[in-house]
């Protein structure tokens, strides 16, 4: 009697001594692979075979033995796997990983994580008492990992699913006055001074700021260059590189006011040497955050000045909101900021006009016109807040 069945053009159904029938198919990635289970009878098999066919057809075919990886091996190599990682957002995503995801999502193999249950993860954290913020970072690290699985084809869609749950609303910061910056400025020690000044009306990071060198500051040209920024590691290690994208180096216009700031200060402060640091630490040596804070007594400093939840970063803010209210185009502000993206650069911008120089000259009028009987500038303002 002749075989009905003809031959499969797609994988193969064979007996196993047990009785019972095995599945064998080629994936996508032309290895063989078999069903990952066995089948009472050949029909059974060869519904399954049928199955797997139109899956691969469809593109919805995964792996079923690497869907049985943990979360928590997967998410582990998913890190080391990404070189182009910078050394602090590695320990950001370690951290991550061990405090919010780990102890709840680990153990869970990766093919059993669906959306549900990235909701109940989800809800655990917030009821836990883990801030917003953290809680949104936590979700977009989980659902890069998975989103990585499934291009894998390990799973097939990103269970992440959850609207909004990665975004982050964090409380509007605090903005100062020109007066303010001044006042504050007058509040610290007289090595920081001109880095109070500098971070504001420059718009630089605090490892930007940290990391500056004699050679980067052209005070005939008014500009000061941003070539590397500082990391320092929650281990306290230092590690100096080049800015997070090709965006953060650059050269920023410096408004006049805080020249005669910035000539003292290298005078008195910073060795001769073209690649000597800017701003160190008391004894010389690399100034490092927590001294800085130390130093300048930043939590007592920034309540006297009445703004007792300012941080350091906000300086950097207010330096931003002082450019966009010189009328500084969108391509102007990203420059500035030292940003790739226009997301950022967007939430400050009002209206167009300027450029660079434009910013700088804009901010000399604001300094200026804090105290419009004195003409000189940084002096007149000194005077008005003193």
């Amino acid at each position: 009697m002749a075989n009905r069945r003809g031959k499969r053009r797609f994988g193969s159904v064979r007996q196993l001594p047990s009785g019972r029938f095995q599945v064998r198919y080629q994936g996508p990635d032309g290895k063989m692979r078999s069903a990952g289970t066995t089948y009472a009878s050949r029909r059974e098999a060869e519904r399954q075979l049928s199955l797997l066919e139109a899956k691969l057809v469809a593109g919805d075919w995964t792996d079923p033995q690497r869907a049985k990886v943990k979360l928590s091996e997967y998410a582990a190599k998913w890190i080391t796997e990404r070189p182009e990682l910078r050394a602090r957002t590695v320990e950001i995503y370690t951290g991550l990983l061990r405090r919010h995801i780990t102890p709840y999502l680990g153990n869970v193999s990766l093919g059993k994580i669906d959306t549900p249950t990235v909701r109940e993860w989800r809800a655990s954290l917030i009821s836990a008492g883990v801030g917003a913020s953290e809680v949104a970072k936590a979700y977009r690290l989980l659902r890069a990992v998975l989103m990585t699985a499934t291009d894998d084809m390990i799973i097939v869609r990103n269970p992440c699913r959850i609207k909004g749950a990665g975004e982050e609303k964090p409380d509007e910061r605090p903005v100062l006055t020109v007066a303010q910056v001044f006042q504050l400025a007058e509040m610290v020690p007289e090595h920081l001074r001109a880095l109070i000044l500098l971070a504001t009306f420059a718009s630089l990071r605090w490892g930007e700021v940290a990391a500056l060198r004699r050679m980067d500051l052209a005070l005939n040209a008014m500009t000061v260059t941003v070539r590397q920024a500082q990391v320092e590691l929650d281990s306290g290690e230092l590690i100096i590189g080049p800015p997070k994208s090709q965006a953060g180096l650059r050269t920023v216009a410096l408004p006049q006011a805080i020249i005669p700031d910035l000539r003292r200060h290298l005078g008195n402060f910073t060795d001769p040497e073209d690649d000597a640091l800017i701003f160190t630490g008391k004894r010389g040596g690399v100034l490092r955050r927590p001294n800085f804070r130390r130093a300048t007594k930043w939590g007592e400093t920034v309540a006297k000045l009445g703004v007792p939840n300012l941080h350091f970063h906000d300086l950097r803010h207010t330096g931003n909101t002082f450019a966009a209210e010189s009328g500084a185009t969108l391509r102007d502000l990203m420059e500035r900021m030292g940003h790739d993206s226009v997301r950022a650069a967007l939430i400050y911008q009002h209206r167009t006009a300027g450029g660079n120089r434009a910013i700088a000259q804009a901010m000399d009028g604001m300094i200026n016109n804090a105290n419009p009987d004195d003409d000189d500038g940084a002096a007149g303002t000194l005077a008005l807040v003193g």
